[in-house]
Order: C-alpha cells, then structure tokens, then sequence
C-alpha cells in the first residue's frame, strides 16, 4: 500500500513535468503531497540564488512565517554535505546544543528535519527538507524516494526555468524593439528618460524604476527620472556610497534578492517601508563609459533572471546612447540659441548705429546690412541679402567707382571717400570708409563699409572759414581806421582854425567844404572799428564792393 501511495505521487509529480511548464506548480503541489504520504509534518522547497549563492524560499507548507524568515536555514556542516549532494537527516534538534538555528526549531516545535539535495545535471540548484513535531528516524525508503522525487524536481525546476527563459527572452526581445523605437523616436532628454523609468517596471513586472546620472560637472550622481515610488523614498538622501551603486559604477550589474538584509544597501529599512524587496541595478553605458545607473525596484522577493539580466542590460545599454544623443543634442540646441540670441544682440547694436553699414564677402555679396541701410536704399533685408553690391547702387549719387570696397579688395588695406550728393535740401556731403575683415591666413574675407552723412560737419568747417575771413577783415578794417585817424584829426583840426581865421568868404566856404568831408571820413572810420560783418555786392562793370555792417 505504502509503495503504490509513492508511485501515485511520483506518477503524479512527473505528469505535472510533462504537462505544466511553471516549475512553481510543480513544488507546491510536492510540499502539499508530501505530508500526508510521509506523515510529516511540513516541507519546505528553497533554491539557490546565484547572484548571491544562497537559498531562497520556492515553496512550503505548514510551517510559520517567521520560522521562514530565519537567516540561517541550517548548520553548515549540514549545507556542505548537501552541496557535495548528500541528503542528511537531523533527529531531536531541540537537544542538539551545537545547532545554530536550534532556538527557532524550539518555538516552531520542530524536532527532526531531512533536507535533501536538488540537483540538476549534477549541479545544485535548491534543497527539499522534510520537517517533522515529533522525533522520526527516516527510513531508507522514504529517503530513497524522496531523493527521487527531488530529482524530479530539479528536472522540473530546469524545464520550467529553461522554459520560462525562453518565454522571456521572446518577450524580452519585443520589448527591446518598442524600447529601442520609443527611445529613439526622439531627441527629449525628459521624454526618453520618463519612458524608460515607466517601460522597464511593465516589462519586468517590478513595483518601480529609477535612474540616476553623472554630472559631467561634479561627478556626482543626480536623480533624473523615477516611477513607481513615494516622494519621500527618494529623498531618503545620498544613494553614492551604497556598495550595490558603486559597483554598479564600475560597470557590474548587481542583483540583491533581500534589500532589507543584505549588506550593499545602505536604505534597507527605508525601502522595507515602501515595500521593497529586491533589485537590480544596472550601469548606463555609452561606448563603454558608465554615465548613471537604472534601478529596478521589486516589490515581492525575487531572484533576477539571466534573461532579465540581459534584457536590463541591453535595455541600459540602448538607453545610454539614446540619452546620450538627447544630452548632445540639447547642448547644440541650447548653442544654437546662444548664437541667435548673440546674432540678435549684435543686430540690435548694428541698428542702432546711426550711419549705414553693411558688410559683403569677397565676392561682393551683401551678407549684413543695418537699418539705417535698408532705409536710404529702400529695400527690405530679406532683398538685399546675397545680393551684389553693384546692384545695391542703381541711383546716380552712389556710384560703384565712388565706392572704397574695390580698393580694399585689391590692396587689402582701409579706405576712404567723400562725395557730393545733391537731395531735396540741398547738397548733401557723403563719406565712405571701407575696412577689412581677414581669415586665418591673412586674406580679405569680408569687408565693412560705414556710410555717413557729413554735411553738417563740412557746413561748420565752412562757417569756421568763414568767421576766420571775417576776424582778418574786422582786424584789417580796425587798423586802416586806426592809421587815418591820425592823418584825418590832424587835417580836421588844421581846416577848423583856418575856417575861423579866413575872411574872404568864398574861401571860408570851401574850407568848410573840406572840413564837412573830414568830418565825414571820421564817420566812416568810426564805423570800420565797429564792424561785426559784411557782405559783398556788385558795383559798376564787374567790379563788387563790400557792405560793412
């Protein structure tokens, strides 16, 4: 009877092998089983996490939560011989004093416990212990069979692994693709960087995602994009100095099954409170230099798979390049727009300025022209632009051979002209200075030419030749009037005695004939000392004569 219950329950086992593809089903349905057939009291299934060469919990039944919890499962002479693949039974723990965990069998009231190996193509892969209340000495059959069954297990555990990776890397590998043509469809930073954080949890069926980078100018890691997470958790404080990061840093990924135990993590009971069990963290490569770190963040304890692994990896990677465009192409958006806001202060300037300027290339190519231009040729920017400077000077006054730009196109070296323009009010005086712009080699590449209005200056030059004339006519006249005063007082004064002592009177009246016209003389010296002007005007013939004022 007790041999046809083992074949039922082996039958049983290898048909769900060969008919369930989750190896999880597989090991809870042997813990359940277990019991009644072996009347035991609980069983237990762990398997090994390779990332961190323990054993974590697979499947288990009529045991506490807390005696599961333990850290130590057994002694480690115990775990050797079942590494070296030898089962090993344990009689009466309570009483074993050199039993380490013996205190937690106590309160759990465990007295004896077989554990037995999993093997997998010799290799092991978990442990199977059969937990008992009461003191049992197992049989060579029951441990016969139980060896048995757990090498069925190991086969169930590799089919369902193998198949659950090969299921995975499908999927893996379609979300790549999206991943791949989500990060780069575009060149926002923020955009990429906030996909990334909400794919990742989705395709790994995590609870969150965060991703931290360099800053070029500190060194320092920055957080830059999370989901899934409380405000509060991520800004716990600095993450740099956990192990788990700086080996991350270094180019490694790092797995940790249990983040509220495990000596890299420096936040476990911080991340026990937002209900964080294990993670993955990730180096964010580009061209083999580490530029930040992904964190995939699990909230139920899970041992992360070679295929995860790869698919986090690749994932990273992709990223990396992606951000790494973003990062290069909003440096070159931001210089753009320093060079048009420059462009824009520089226009500014040049309008501003008040005479004309422009700038042509060497092949006379208008490449610049401030408003002041624009205005006194009338055309707009976008007419005068690339166009030849011959053809910017169709009206008469502003003829290309009174234009500097040729000399300094030939000889390399600043030069000027003035001309005359006649307009509206007048006749106009016009200066033109042209100037070269050199390249590296020392030839002309642009040249400058500045257009400015001088008549106002050249009509004060004339007003100050002419108050020069004056001042020499004033000063002339003073002197000629000084010198005939004298002679003109002398003569007067002699033709007044003789008016007064002469009594012949036709002679009298001819003395004061003479006397009237000396008079007269005087009158007009005294107005030549008080002259501030004068202006000529035609005489007799071509003679012109000058009317003092």
């Amino acid at each position: 009877m007790k041999e046809r219950q083992y074949l039922q329950v082996y039958q049983k086992v290898t048909r769900l092998i060969s008919m369930v593809l989750d190896h999880q089903q597989v090991m809870d349905a042997v813990v359940r089983e277990l019991p009644e057939l072996l009347a035991i009291d609980a069983a237990t299934i762990r398997l090994v996490d390779a990332s961190t060469n323990t054993f974590v919990l697979g499947a288990a039944h009529g045991l506490s939560l807390e005696y599961l919890s333990r850290s130590q499962i057994d002694s480690e002479e115990t775990m050797e011989m079942i590494r070296s693949g030898r089962p090993v039974a344990r009689t009466d723990i309570g009483e074993d004093q050199e039993f380490a965990d013996r205190d937690a069998a106590v309160r759990e009231g465990v007295r004896s416990v077989l554990t037995l190996p999993i093997l997998f193509q010799d290799a092991l892969i978990g442990i199977l212990r059969l937990l008992t209340r009461s003191e049992r000495v197992f049989s060579e059959e029951e441990i016969s069979f139980s060896m048995a069954l757990a090498e069925q297990l190991g086969i169930a555990i590799a089919n369902g692994r193998m198949f659950k990776d090969m299921e995975s890397r499908v999927d893996f590998l379609r979300e790549v693709q999206e991943i791949s043509a989500l990060v780069n469809s575009s060149l926002d930073l923020d955009l990429i960087l906030n996909s990334m954080v909400e794919k990742l949890p989705n395709s790994m069926g995590a609870k969150g995602c965060t991703i931290r980078l360099l800053q070029p100018q500190t060194n320092q890691l920055e957080l830059v994009a999370a989901h899934g997470l409380s405000q509060g958790y991520l800004e716990r404080g600095q993450v740099g100095g956990e192990k788990n990061i700086r080996r991350a840093l270094s180019g490694e990924t790092v797995s940790v099954y249990d983040v509220a135990h495990d000596h890299r993590i420096d936040y476990g009971e911080e991340m026990a409170a937002e209900g964080i069990c294990s993670l993955l963290s990730v180096p964010l490569k580009v061209g083999g230099e580490v530029i930040g770190i992904i964190r995939i963040l699990s909230g139920e304890h899970h041992s992360f798979t070679s295929s995860e692994i790869n698919f986090a990896e690749t994932v990273a990677e992709i990223s990396g390049t992606a951000i790494q465009n973003a990062r290069t192409y909003r440096k070159i958006t931001l210089l753009f727009n320093q060079i048009e806001e420059s462009e824009r202060f520089v226009a500014n300037i040049l309008n501003c300025i008040r005479p004309q300027l422009l700038v042509v290339d060497r092949d006379k190519h208008l490449v610049l022209a401030n408003h002041a231009l624009l205005e006194a040729v009338g055309r707009t920017e976008a007419e005068v632009l690339g166009m030849d400077y011959r053809g910017l000077w169709d009206h008469e006054e502003c003829q290309e051979a009174l234009c500097p730009v040729d000399q300094v196109l030939a000889d390399g070296e600043s030069s000027t002209s003035i001309h005359q323009t006649l307009q509206d009010d007048g006749v106009h005086w016009v200066e033109r200075t042209a100037s070269p712009m050199r390249d590296e080699q020392g030839q002309v590449e642009y040249v400058i030419e500045i257009i400015r209005d001088i008549t106002a200056k050249h009509r004060f030059e004339e007003e100050q030749l002419e108050r020069v004339k004056l001042q020499g006519v004033v000063e002339l006249a003073g002197t000629v009037a000084h010198e005939i005063n004298s002679p003109l007082f002398a003569a007067l004064g002699t033709a007044q005695l003789l008016e007064e002592d002469i009594a012949d009177e036709q002679a009298r009246v001819d003395v004061a004939t003479i006397v009237r016209n000396l008079k007269m003389i005087g009158e007009l010296t005294a107005k030549m000392t008080r002259m501030t002007g004068y202006e000529s005007r035609e005489y007799v013939g071509n003679t012109k004569i000058v009317d003092l004022k």
